[in-house]
């Protein structure tokens, strides 16, 4: 027998089609947006019963994602703080969520192939 310490749900290199940023262009043209996340939950009795009832459904994660990222916003800050508000509003079981949000060949005048944000909060 063993004893899970930490276990989490991810979801990596996500592309979706977006229409964030700060300049009004940015919110008409739109860009592609990679996204990477991981959920900490205990999903032990999915690892005993081989159930989705015993874990979180990367079906739904990406739901909640792709949907919060179809409302346009200024900032991808506040596009994460919204994603994270969901996924702990729909998974009472998420534990923790690690979010990175990037920007592929954002307008800064410079050649990077993305820019944007990373957080990791914790459920209160």
């Amino acid at each position: 027998m063993f004893k899970v310490d930490s276990s989490q749900i991810l979801l990596k290199d996500l592309k979706i089609f977006a229409y964030h940023g700060v300049f009004p262009q940015e919110r008409t043209v739109g860009a592609y947006y990679i996204i990477n996340i991981g959920i900490e939950t205990d999903f032990s009795q999915a690892m005993d019963i081989d159930e989705l009832s015993g874990t979180i459904s990367y079906a739904d994660i990406f739901s909640i994602i792709k949907a919060e990222m179809d409302i346009p916003s200024r900032l991808l800050e506040h596009v994460a703080g919204r994603i994270c508000r969901a996924l702990f509003d729909r998974f009472p079981a998420a534990v923790a969520v690690h979010l990175e949000i990037l920007k592929e060949n954002p307008p800064m005048g410079a050649d990077c192939r993305g820019a944007g944000v990373s957080l990791d909060v914790h459920r209160q």
